[in-house]
């Protein structure tokens, strides 16, 4: 599948109706969304045949992309009911077998890595501290080949020092960085739109070591 066709699949999903900003409920727009797993997929071979959660899913554009890219099996994992019932109605629209769990991060209590593949555009942190890393701790827990984030791009030294430091990463690279548009969805935002930097970052948990790129 071409970008452009991905990204125009995914422009035509339902995003958030009464987004909640206590959960940081910003949608992850189809242009970085196809750009993430785009790069995912073609440049790592971290998609197509592989299990893949998308944690903090919301209305489940990150698991639609890596569903339309051929992965095995995508699971979408949110703590926010109403999300999930947007995600599930996008993935019928869309004719996508993806499975939804309803948990909070720190209590999904999965045992090792059980999954190949983590992508996320986890909360920056600003509403609730330490959140972006809670996500982090658990998707390099989860994953055996690969965690895809987005983080700000003014966290980057200490996104990489945590990782790599005491989150079981054995490599933390940031890929590009990216302008992420935030709309005025909050009362408490002053003005109408703004793009904030972030970097996408590529996590290979320890455990990985010495299996990068593509399976040959």
């Amino acid at each position: 599948m071409k970008l452009k066709q991905l990204e125009g699949l995914l422009g035509d999903l339902q995003q958030f109706s009464n987004p909640k900003a206590e959960l940081e409920q910003y949608p992850t727009g189809p242009h970085i969304a196809s750009r993430i797993l785009f790069t995912a997929e073609n440049s790592f071979g971290d998609v197509s045949n592989k299990v893949v959660a998308d944690l903090g899913c919301g209305c489940g554009t990150l698991g639609a992309a890596a569903a339309l890219l051929g992965a095995e099996q995508v699971i979408g994992i949110d703590i926010d009911s109403q999300s999930l019932e947007i995600a599930s109605q996008n993935a019928e629209d869309l004719e996508l077998d993806i499975n939804f769990i309803q948990s909070d991060i720190k209590n999904l209590g999965w045992r090792g890595q059980i999954v190949d593949t983590v992508v996320m555009n986890p909360p920056f942190g600003t509403r609730t501290k330490g959140a972006d890393m809670d996500f982090l701790f658990v998707a390099l827990k989860i994953a055996s080949q690969a965690v895809y984030s987005l983080h700000k791009t003014s966290t980057r030294d200490h996104i990489k020092r945590a990782a790599l430091r005491d989150f079981n990463a054995s490599s933390a690279e940031v890929l590009c960085e990216l302008r992420f548009d935030v709309p005025q969805l909050y009362k408490f935002h002053k003005k109408k739109e703004v793009d904030i930097a972030v970097d996408l970052w590529r996590f290979v948990p320890k455990d990985n070591q010495g299996k990068e790129g593509k399976d040959t």
